[in-house]
């Protein structure tokens, strides 16, 4: 599985974490976009490069990260193809997954600690989408970006 990583200048600490993490899973490949300091950098620039490579294929999911992560995810969300779930809890990180299908993960770096961002990534890497009566309604919300 490949993984595009990126955030803005609040939460790169937590961005280097967060690849911690997802080095611990065999097989992950991450690609970081950036930022890489604490210059100020705009998040929807970050969100774009991430959901790039995941609406072209290059990547199967993404992570996006802020220091709220709301702007971040919204940024994320008015992308074509782009499922973004900001999760501040491991229950909602499972829920993205199994119900919505979220192909990326929104968090805050001036929100979350190091220790609950692990387990949210821990959550939302091995959850899988449940299909069923979920697929239907993740056809309706893509649906809505061609009207």
């Amino acid at each position: 599985m490949k993984i595009t990583i990126g955030s803005d200048h609040g939460a790169v600490e937590l961005k280097e974490e967060v690849k911690k993490v997802l080095a611990e899973f065999e097989g992950v490949e991450v690609k970081d976009v950036g930022t890489f300091g604490t210059d100020s950098v705009d998040y929807p620039d970050i969100a774009e490069k991430v959901c790039a490579d995941v609406t072209s294929g290059q990547s199967d999911r993404g992570i996006v990260l802020c220091g709220t992560g709301i702007g971040i995810s919204i940024a994320a969300n008015k992308i074509n193809g782009i499922r973004c779930a900001l999760c501040h809890d491991v229950f909602s990180a499972k829920k993205s997954r199994e119900h919505n299908d979220a192909n990326v993960l929104a968090m805050g770096g001036r929100v979350i600690g190091f220790g609950p961002a692990s387990e949210i990534v821990r959550a939302w890497m091995t959850t899988d989408f449940e299909g069923g009566r979920h697929e239907r309604r993740v056809n309706k919300i893509m649906a809505l970006e061609k009207k």
